[in-house]
């Protein structure tokens, strides 16, 4: 019995474990995903409402830029052991002159027995010769040779990164893109879809989501809502109210014109079962929830979701 009991104890524990939770309900479910552009898997710069680094894109429909590899034809560095240009040209071709010269009985410098005909101590002496000669001579142009073109320039690391300000921070070393000028009008309009989000997810409206997101996102939306739908369970997001925001960076790349902005927001986040009982959340307390809301617009239209990433 006590067996049965510790069994079925496990199982619970287990399942309890392996059910989904129901916290962070709201549109986007507490992950991130999405698309930031060019800057898909880089971290937005950290602002007063988000100080901390963002969370990575857990699901993104861009593809991951391949590693950078040496353009072809570029100097490479010589491999351990490697000879220099100069050791296999003038001195090498020296060396080899000298010594196949003694091997052969004709001497580095000319003559049957080399050096006068001393025999085996000439052959010696003009080895001796031969030894120092190379060596003053790699002293002297080998170990001068600059360094080669491609290599790291001690003063480029050394270098500190400047980091521009206002809506084209950048970090990471990412390439400098043209800066996108935000307004009042674009933080309103970023309210706005910040509201209108969270009242589609409440009424599962794929229409409306489709009028405010970008495809990706409306997919993920739509993946959420259908896990909801299974689970026998919805949730509503109202009285959404945003407490404190501000622009993380601004750029453009192309015709298309992106914004991440830090957003920290209150709402009423409340799941209920198809009988309408409450099942997570409270109907009466606020849920706060801080994100990074990316947009992007064809220049000049309307902004458009197309990522949510969680501050940490």
């Amino acid at each position: 019995m006590r067996r049965s009991s510790s069994f079925i104890a496990a199982v619970a524990v287990a399942a309890l474990a392996l059910t989904p939770s129901f916290a962070d309900a709201r549109a986007g479910g507490g992950s991130s995903f999405g698309s930031r552009g060019g800057r898909t898997f880089s971290a937005p710069p950290s602002t007063n409402t988000a100080p901390s680094m963002a969370a990575p894109m857990d699901r993104t429909m861009t593809a991951r830029p391949a590693p950078s590899s040496p353009g072809f034809g570029a100097p490479t560095a010589p491999a351990f052991g490697g000879r220099s240009a100069f050791g296999s040209g003038l001195l090498g071709g020296l060396l080899g002159v000298g010594l196949g010269s003694m091997l052969f009985g004709g001497g580095m410098f000319g003559g049957g027995g080399g050096l006068g005909g001393l025999g085996f101590l000439g052959l010696l002496l003009q080895a001796v010769l031969l030894f120092f000669a190379v060596r003053w001579l790699f002293r002297k142009f080998v170990n001068r040779q600059p360094a080669m073109a491609g290599g790291p320039s001690l003063t480029r690391i050394q270098q500190p990164m400047s980091v521009p300000t206002g809506n084209t921070a950048m970090g990471g070393g990412r390439p400098a893109a043209p800066s996108v000028q935000i307004g009042k009008p674009d933080y309103e309009a970023f309210d706005r879809t910040l509201q209108g989000i969270q009242a589609a997810w409440s009424n599962q409206d794929m229409n409306a989501l489709r009028a405010l997101s970008t495809p990706e996102m409306v997919s993920y939306f739509g993946e959420q809502l259908t896990e909801q739908a299974s689970r026998g369970v919805r949730n509503t997001v109202t009285h959404v109210k945003l407490e404190q925001g501000d622009l993380s960076e601004a750029w453009s790349e192309g015709s298309r014109e992106y914004a991440t902005v830090a957003m920290r927001f209150s709402a009423l986040d409340v799941t209920r079962d198809s009988a309408g009982r409450v099942v997570d959340g409270d109907i009466a307390l606020r849920t706060m929830a801080t994100e990074l809301w990316t947009f992007v617009r064809t220049s000049g239209g309307q902004w458009l979701l197309s990522g949510i990433q969680q501050a940490r």
